[in-house]
């Protein structure tokens, strides 16, 4: 089942921020991605923060798509007196 997942990429003084959809394993999201740098599908924008320009960080986490729930995650009860 094809799950979707939100990327973050900071790497030598750039940034990128994208979604992809995988497979729930570690060798699927990563093939994910890089099928999505390899088809000029991720905007890498100049990084103005301090992440350093010789370090990279690769973040991701799953999409959870809150219309396809059917109970909130929050219910809130009112008490009356």
């Amino acid at each position: 089942m094809s799950l979707k997942f939100h990327v973050k990429i900071k790497a030598y003084g750039h940034v990128a921020d994208f979604n992809v959809e995988a497979d729930d394993n570690a060798e699927s999201i990563q093939n994910a991605i890089l099928d999505k740098i390899g088809q000029n599908g991720v905007l890498f924008k100049d990084s103005d923060r301090a992440f350093g320009k010789s370090n990279c960080w690769i973040t991701y986490e799953e999409v959870v798509d809150d219309k396809s729930r059917s109970d909130s995650l929050h219910k809130e009860e009112s008490i009356r007196t």
